[in-house]
C-alpha cells in the first residue's frame, strides 16, 4: 500500500503557560496543504523488518539518499514511522514490514512531515492488516506519538489546545488563495523553540481572530514563536517582509519554524530567494 502523508501550516500559535509535565499549552489553527511525502508499506517476506529512506534528509539515526536501507531491532531508531509500527505491534500481532519513506517534506521547518508520516503509518496498518481500530483509538495512539501527529488523522483544518493533541472543529477556509512558502537552509528543533520563547496566557482567543478578514490577520494573527526565532535567525524575517513587499493578504513562520508562508489572493511573480532555499507553490 502506498499513501502521500502531507504537511500542515499553522494560522497562529500562542504559547499559553508551561505545564507541570514539562509540555506547553498552546492555541493554534492547523491547515492541511499539498506538500507529500510518499510512504509505501508492504509485508515483508524476511524475518526483520527494513526501512528504506530516500529523498530530502531527515537527520536523526536514519540516512535519508538514495537506496539508504536500515534493518532495524525494536526500539533501536527514532523515526516516527517505524515508532508508530512498533507502538501497534507491542499490542497487536504484527508481521515483519517493508516500509519505504521517500522524504519531500522539508524537515526542521514546522510542517510536520513526522507527524504526518507516523499517522498515516498507523491508518495504513490499520487497513493493511484489518486490525479493525475505531478512529478514536488511532487518535489514541497517534497522541503517545507526538502532540500533533493526531491532527493528520483527520487531516482537515482544526483548532488544536492542550499540547496541540485536543482538537476542534474550525471553519477556516483558504479556498481560492494562494499559498507560498519558503524553508531555508535553516534547522530548528522544537526543543530550541520553545527555550527561546516566552509563554503568554492572557491573550486574544485565536477563534476570535481567525474570525476577522483574512486582510486584517497581519495586525492580529500572532506566532509566538517568531520574535525568538527572527532574533536568533534574522533571515527569516527577511524573508516574511518580502512576502509583505509583494502584497501577501497574510505571511507567517509556520509552527516554531523555520518556513515561512504567504497567503495571496493571485500567484505573485519575481519573489527573488536565495536559490538554496526550498521552495512550495500551490492553489488552495
Amino acid at each position: 500500500m502506498i499513501s502521500f502523508p502531507n504537511a500542515k501550516i499553522n494560522l497562529g500559535l500562542q504559547v499559553l503557560r508551561k505545564r507541570n509535565d514539562g509540555f506547553h499549552d498552546i492555541e493554534t489553527l492547523m491547515f492541511p496543504i499539498g506538500l507529500c511525502d510518499v510512504l509505501e508499506i508492504l509485508e515483508s517476506n524476511t524475518a526483520e523488518s527494513t526501512f528504506k529512506c530516500t529523498g530530502i534528509k531527515i537527520g536523526g539515526s536514519l540516512p535519508a539518499s538514495e537506496n539508504a536501507t536500515a534493518v532495524y531491532a525494536n526500539g533501536q531508531h527514532d523515526n516516527l514511522v517505524i515508532k508508530a509500527y512498533q507502538l501497534l505491534k507491542n499490542d497487536l500481532e504484527l508481521p515483519p514490514l517493508y516500509i519505504h519513506l521517500h522524504k519531500a517534506i522539508p524537515a526542521g521547518a514546522g510542517l510536520g512531515g513526522g507527524s504526518a508520516d507516523s499517522a498515516f503509518a498507523l491508518k495504513m496498518l490499520n487497513e493493511i492488516f484489518h486490525l479493525n481500530l475505531k478512529t478514536e483509538q488511532i487518535h489514541t495512539y497517534a497522541r503517545r506519538l507526538g502532540s500533533d501527529c493526531a491532527f493528520f488523522i483527520q487531516n482537515k483544518a482544526l483548532l488544536a489546545t492542550g499540547r496541540g493533541e485536543i482538537l476542534h472543529p474550525s471553519p477556516v477556509t483558504l479556498t481560492g488563495y494562494f499559498l507560498y512558502l519558503i524553508k531555508p537552509d535553516v534547522h530548528i528543533t522544537t526543543a530550541e523553540a520553545y527555550a527561546w520563547v516566552k509563554p503568554e496566557a492572557n491573550v486574544e482567543s485565536l477563534t476570535v481572530v481567525l474570525n476577522k478578514p483574512i486582510i486584517e490577520w497581519k495586525h492580529w494573527l500572532k506566532n509566538d514563536f517568531e520574535e525568538p526565532v527572527f532574533r536568533n535567525h534574522p533571515e527569516l524575517k527577511d524573508i516574511k517582509d518580502t512576502f509583505y513587499r509583494h502584497n501577501a493578504l497574510y505571511a507567517s513562520m509556520s509552527g516554531s519554524g523555520s518556513a515561512i508562508y504567504g497567503l495571496f489572493d493571485h500567484e505573485p511573480e519575481n519573489i527573488d530567494f536565495p536559490g538554496d532555499c526550498f521552495c512550495w507553490k500551490e492553489w488552495l
